[in-house]
């Protein structure tokens, strides 16, 4: 099994990231430049990546007191595929208002990390533009 972990240093406020993140509609906002499109129906949300690939996922939860996301990619790609999304706050970072955002992805077969890791680095360097105050 293949596991991804990013910690992405945010220029943002906790409270405020977390807004714009728990909000499933806003995920093509959040990753603007990977993603184009994003539509939600229930707990399913059909993402679409600037090369055309359309992706649902399954939103599992949404924690508002641990400021977590969890979904799951649906669809014959993957094997297994369980990734959350998590902003934290630092007692060091509450003086300065900014914040992290920790993404953590296991996914199977080992062999989609060619696939999945350079969207991951994308993703991470487009949350750190598109969620900065």
């Amino acid at each position: 099994m293949a596991s991804l972990y990013r910690d992405i240093p945010l220029n943002s406020d906790a409270a405020r990231a977390w807004a714009t993140l728990r909000d499933s509609r806003n995920i093509a906002r959040v990753f603007a430049g990977v993603l184009t499109d994003a539509r939600v129906d229930g707990d399913l949300r059909t993402v679409t990546f600037a090369n055309g690939n359309v992706v649902q996922e399954r939103i599992v939860t949404v924690d508002d007191e641990r400021m977590r996301v969890a979904y799951t990619v649906c669809g014959p790609n993957f094997e297994h595929y369980a990734a959350s999304m998590q902003i934290v706050v630092d007692e060091v970072d509450e003086a300065t208002g900014r914040c992290r955002l920790v993404w953590v992805c296991d996914f199977l077969p080992e062999e989609r990390r060619a696939l999945v890791e350079p969207l991951m680095d994308a993703g991470s360097a487009a949350a750190a533009r598109n969620l900065a105050l």
